[in-house]
């Protein structure tokens, strides 16, 4: 019998280890393939660029030519123009596309003289090329007054663009990018609808957990409340957007909305958090011991005094666990926010207009015609360090406030 019980035993432990092996092994492949796909896109420039390219154009009255040389801090890499005093360097951009970039310009280069040449109110302002701008097109002449042409949609790199400034003798015009590719505006409008949806959502289902925990007298109806709420957390988010939709958008419309927007997508997010909250708070007010209650009442605490004062104090590391929860599933959430905020990218997102969160990014450039698997990548990396963040920070408030509590 003994030697029976080892080997059935044995085979539990067998295939224990084997599926949490078989997770972590799943797990770490998941991360290893994000993070090698996104970490040389990652970076500072793609947290506050904006993702759409600005387009300008710009010429001179006078562009006179001088004489400049080139900083030795510029590395070999950067192609240097001597009558102009600019640098230009290639680069690969996330769609896999070359680009000549700006690198540097002398504070008494003549490319810091230009005037817009756009038309428009702010046409023959000011206005110059800068660090980190796209040259796109570039348009001058040389001593015999024949015209010269530079620039990537001429097929240029840094070094033949550089060459061909130092043969012309006048810059007439210049068209070019600013940088684009970037998240800004998407993690801007990720963190607006976390605190809309926090705001909607958590005093509703906290007081709803209050209420079906210590308030509400056992009986069916009651209890077919906890079977809807059971029923809603299972059911898909994709309903929700459709229901965001047909249900709220009449709402949004009537504070003066019109078309989606992240005020919508933040109210169908809060009824989607509702039943992860209220089943959260629910366990946290659970494991409350009953001796705190019994304790308050006896002293002459009224049953609203018990609640507020003794046993949400009492709960709160469950109630930020609660937080963390609805937190993490706002950031995940795409499927009903394309319905109610859109796919379309706003690099200004507003209240009252449409946006795309950090995942719907994600889909938007995964959805496209040339996906990019770069970008996805690095915004997923960028969702795995919130989240990690929050954890973080989660448990070590809730472990100091345990002790707080305990003392």
């Amino acid at each position: 019998m003994t030697r029976k019980r080892k080997i059935k035993d044995g085979i539990a432990k067998f295939f224990t280890y084997l599926a949490s092996s078989f997770s972590l092994i799943v797990l770490v492949a998941i991360f290893a393939f994000v993070f090698v796909k996104g970490k040389d896109t990652l970076s500072i420039d793609m947290l506050r660029n904006d993702y759409w390219s600005q387009n300008y154009l710009v010429e001179w009255s006078e562009a006179p030519q001088g004489k400049f040389e080139k900083p030795e801090s510029l590395g070999d890499d950067v192609y240097f123009s001597h009558k102009f005093g600019i640098g230009f360097k290639d680069v690969i951009s996330h769609e896999k596309q070359r680009l000549i970039v700006v690198d540097y310009i002398d504070a008494k280069s003549p490319f810091n003289e230009s005037v817009n040449a756009s038309k428009g109110p702010n046409y023959g302002e000011k206005l110059t090329i800068s660090v980190g701008d796209q040259v796109e097109k570039l348009e001058g002449t040389n001593e015999t007054g024949t015209p010269m042409f530079g620039g990537a949609i001429f097929s240029d790199k840094s070094e033949s663009l550089a060459m061909k400034l130092d043969f012309m003798d006048h810059v007439d015009s210049l068209y070019f990018k600013t940088p684009g590719g970037g998240i800004w505006g998407s993690l801007l409008a990720t963190l607006m609808l976390i605190g809309l949806s926090l705001l909607f959502a958590l005093p509703l289902g906290i007081f709803a957990a209050v209420y079906l925990n210590e308030i509400a007298v056992p009986n069916k109806m009651n209890k077919l409340i906890e079977r809807c709420i059971e029923m809603l957390a299972g059911v898909p988010s994709i309903i929700f957007g459709l229901m965001g939709i047909a249900v709220l958008y009449p709402i949004t419309a009537m504070l003066g909305i019109d078309g989606l927007s992240i005020l919508l997508g933040s109210m169908t997010m809060a009824i989607i958090l509702l039943p992860v909250i209220i089943r959260s708070v629910q366990e946290s007010l659970i494991v409350v011991p009953t001796g705190y209650r019994m304790s308050s009442l006896s002293l002459g605490a009224t049953q609203t005094q018990t609640i507020f004062k003794i046993i949400l104090p009492s709960a709160l590391p469950g109630i930020l666990s609660a937080v963390l929860l609805a937190v993490s599933r706002v950031i995940g959430e795409s499927a009903a926010l394309i319905y109610t905020m859109g796919t379309f990218i706003n690099d200004a997102p507003q209240i009252g207009k449409g946006a795309t969160t950090l995942a719907v990014h994600i889909w938007a450039v995964m959805s496209a015609e040339q996906p990019n698997f770069e970008l996805a990548s690095a915004i997923s990396l960028i969702i795995l360090a919130i989240v990690l963040i929050l954890n973080i920070s989660v448990k070590l408030f809730t472990k100091r406030l345990s002790k707080k509590l305990g003392a």
